[in-house]
């Protein structure tokens, strides 16, 4: 998966979700008009969908479903249910989410991005295959990575924190990092992938800093493989993949997990419980003068025994051929 091919048709369906907000009751959920009148409304567009896609299955004829979780693929699943067409799930993250949990009595094989012990699919169905990831993200040696840093103008006598909050940004880890860049940046090179939305404002308040910080809005992917690759410690959210990603790079990580998201903390809690990442709230972000993201860097990078352990046992999550076992489980469900 390096690439994608545009020569490709891709055909959209009609779904729907239901929003359903940790912080909010149930009499708030069916009284808060902006959260109760979309869900009636989505209902209704799963409804739609499950027809339109059936209608489709049945010209497409398809020998298997493969859905990837989301709200999106529920009327595709439960259409392939109607039609008895072999249906195959996966689920990236540790906590599973609302369509799989109703799609997988019917589904023929269900994937897991994590070890099966995280969920409650039936065990005779389900296997661990991890999460297919680019085959750029894989060990590189210190003599390719010293490499990559020349071409990413980043100092090689120097280690490199790598800070990235995920597509968006993170305000949290944006305004922790440019607090305390001067201590960061006295001590490694410092490259922050900030987002679009806080991009201005931080370049603003880093116009100062020396060759040692770069502040990115946003990077290619295939720029974040090279920067992640080359990093002695990333800095970052925990969604799924990226872990996966890092595991594969073998990077030592710190994790910040949105507190928002309780799938993040689960992924976050996952790794760490295994001594593969150092993981932190950011709610403790610089309490009493404090900064706990300064101080796990710092950590990181003055013990090599730590890095390596870290890089060791984050590396034991890879799953190099989970594309291969994930096409295995699909054209095993074709045949049935």
């Amino acid at each position: 998966m390096d690439g994608f091919d545009p020569s490709i048709k891709i055909t959209t369906t009609i779904a729907g979700k239901l929003r359903r907000y940790h912080h909010l009751t149930f009499l708030q959920h069916i009284t808060i008009p902006s959260v109760f009148w979309p869900n009636i409304r989505d209902v209704f567009l799963v409804m739609g969908g499950v027809v339109q896609s059936t209608v489709r299955l049945m010209l497409w004829r398809p020998d298997v479903v493969f859905t990837k979780g989301g709200y999106v693929c529920l009327p595709v699943g439960w259409a392939a249910k109607l039609l008895r067409i072999p249906l195959v799930i996966h689920d990236s993250d540790v906590q599973a989410g609302l369509t799989n949990r109703l799609l997988a009595r019917s589904a023929t094989y269900i994937a897991t991005g994590a070890p099966l012990e995280y969920y409650k699919y039936p065990v005779s169905k389900s296997s661990y295959v991890g999460i297919p990831i680019n085959r750029a993200f894989h060990h590189y040696s210190d003599s390719e990575r010293a490499e990559i840093k020349k071409t990413l103008a980043i100092a090689s006598d120097r280690p490199l924190v790598v800070i990235t909050g995920g597509g968006l940004g993170a305000k949290a880890l944006n305004d922790e990092v440019a607090l305390h860049l001067h201590e960061l940046i006295a001590r490694a090179s410092v490259i922050l992938i900030s987002g679009t939305e806080q991009y201005d404002e931080l370049r603003a308040l880093t116009t100062h800093t020396d060759a040692h910080f770069q502040l990115h809005a946003f990077v290619p992917s295939e720029v974040m493989v090279e920067m992640l690759a080359a990093a002695d410690v990333v800095v970052s959210r925990a969604g799924a993949t990226t872990l996966l990603e890092l595991a594969a790079l073998a990077r030592p990580t710190v994790l910040v997990p949105s507190m928002r998201l309780e799938w993040q903390i689960k992924h976050a809690t996952h790794y760490s419980e295994q001594n593969a990442v150092v993981m932190l709230d950011e709610h403790s972000f610089s309490q009493e003068g404090k900064s706990t993201l300064l101080e796990a860097v710092m950590k990181v990078l003055d013990s090599s025994e730590l890095q390596s352990r870290l890089s060791k046992n984050i590396r034991q999550f890879a799953k190099p051929n989970a594309a291969r076992d994930m096409a295995k489980i699909i054209l095993k469900a074709a045949k049935k």
